[in-house]
């Protein structure tokens, strides 16, 4: 099985509200934790390890490229605050 980076929400907009809506009022610690714990949870659901190391190392890649943005040009960094904006992250080919 491989990493489905494909938009695949029904309703992101939705999903994106529920998810911002879950962090309301918590501290920066335990919105980490909360980001941890929810991590755990969908990768013992996805399960499969070939898959959820390939989740990590496009994450990885796309935290590596946002940082260089950011230190060349901000303007080029994705606007994560928009509802419904969500990156699909896409595998190194």
């Amino acid at each position: 099985m491989r990493l489905n980076t494909e938009p695949n929400l029904a309703a992101p907009d939705d999903f994106y509200e529920a998810l911002i809506d879950t962090h309301q009022g918590l501290s920066a610690e335990q919105s980490h934790a909360l980001n941890a714990k929810l991590v755990l949870l969908l990768a013992n659901h996805i399960g499969a390890q070939d898959v959820l190391c390939e989740a990590l190392a496009a994450a990885r890649r796309s935290t590596e490229t946002s940082d260089e943005s950011d230190a060349n040009d901000a303007s080029d960094a994705p606007e994560f605050a928009h509802p419904g904006h969500i990156e699909i992250l896409t595998p190194e080919t």
